[in-house]
């Protein structure tokens, strides 16, 4: 920990010239032709964090010392980002709303009621390690009305209220949604803002992150905000019906597409999972091989309209070697299969974001959480208690 000196008194007087004219051609009180100087205002503050090694992390307080009462505080950082406070109500201390990030100079001007001002500078200590994010989905896209906004941090956050606190979701028509904290299928810690029903299309979503000067616990501090913002394309969800081998795809609550399909072979870990899962990316051709996924070497084929589901693996796709099941009978290795042509036909409609809601009994069990975007299994009072601020 670093050492944190006693707060010391910084002074900067500024000068203020009060000139009195002369009357009569007859010297004033300043002496003949003289003028009469006024003495300068004192003005005197103290600033709690000092020196070139202050501990970040805490808010700047800038308490006056000699003087009238504050009037304003410019608190800046060596970019010219400015730390906004509020003067307290006795006009003798100012505090800043955020917290002084590490690794920074900061530079501070105060003025008081009669003119008076003074100055003070310091820097925060450089943190020993910074804790970065990732986040989703993509700033400025669109994405379907199951999408979650998704952080996955680079390091363990175990500040993990006092993290939550600082990320803020402004939706354009007041959208009800919750935090909930996992660890993802990569073991970083995550955490997920999920609505509590599906959005509503046409929203328009916010997250300012104002993290800078938070620190995360064990993963480090960060050093900076992030922000980002997406909105809500077309209302649609694709439903998959394991047991009658069906995938329809409804717009608006009308069918538009509905297709024979074979999913995951029942009674082993060939089958498929069930629940609501989210359409996590469109990737086109892929080689799939069952090698990834613990399957040995049941597969390796160049795979086209490729839709995937879950990080384990499971993809809605074009199947053609699976023709003979197509509506009659679960064949595949965990994947819903279609033919060519109805895979294309659902992969040009369907949007990264649209709920799949896979039912039947033909299942090895509901998706896990964090395998993909689980949190759609989970009811709304379950989702809300995985915040931390619950």
């Amino acid at each position: 920990m670093n050492r944190i000196p006693a707060p010391a008194l910084l002074v900067t007087a500024a000068l203020t010239l009060g000139l009195c004219a002369c009357s009569g051609g007859s010297g004033g009180a300043g002496g003949p032709g003289g003028d009469d100087k006024q003495a300068p205002p004192k003005t005197r503050i103290s600033v709690n964090l000092t020196g070139d090694e202050a501990r970040a992390g805490e808010p700047v307080t800038v308490t006056l010392a000699e003087g009238e009462r504050l009037k304003e505080v410019n608190v800046t950082d060596s970019k010219g980002a400015r730390l906004e406070g509020k003067v307290a109500a006795d006009g003798r201390s100012w505090t800043s709303a955020r917290r002084a990030a590490p690794g920074t100079a900061y530079a501070i001007e105060a003025r008081d009621a009669a003119g008076g001002s003074a100055k003070a500078a310091f820097t925060t200590a450089a943190p020993d390690k910074v804790n970065k994010l990732t986040l989703a989905p993509g700033k400025n896209t669109t994405v379907g009305i199951a999408q979650p906004l998704s952080i996955v941090f680079d390091h363990p956050v175990k500040n993990k209220a006092d993290v939550e606190k600082h990320l803020k979701v402004t939706t354009s028509d007041n959208t009800e949604g919750s935090w909930g904290w996992m660890q993802d299928w990569s073991g970083k810690d995550r955490v997920d803002w999920r609505p509590k029903e599906y959005w509503k299309s046409g929203t328009k979503v916010t997250l300012d992150a104002t993290l800078s000067g938070i620190d995360s616990g064990a993963g480090g501090w960060f050093v900076r905000d992030y922000t980002t913002t997406f909105s809500i394309g077309r209302n649609q969800l694709v439903k998959v019906d394991l047991d009658n081998h069906r995938l329809t795809l409804l717009r608006d609550g009308q069918t538009l597409k509905d297709v024979p399909m074979s999913a995951g072979t029942p009674g082993g870990e060939k089958a498929s999972w069930r629940g609501r899962t989210v359409l996590m990316s469109k990737e086109g051709t892929i080689n799939m091989r069952s090698e990834t996924v613990g399957l040995g070497d049941a597969y390796d084929k160049m795979v086209d309209y490729s839709m995937r589901l879950t990080w384990s693996g499971m993809y809605a796709h074009a199947a053609p070697w699976n023709a003979a099941y197509f509506g009659s009978a679960n064949k595949s290795s965990g994947c819903i299969g279609m033919s060519d042509a109805n895979a294309r036909g659902v992969y040009d409609a369907v949007q990264v974001g649209d709920p799949f809601e896979i039912t039947g009994s033909d299942a090895k069990g509901t998706q896990a959480l964090n395998n993909g975007y689980g949190e759609w299994n989970l009811s709304w009072t379950e989702w809300q208690a995985k915040s931390a601020l619950r």
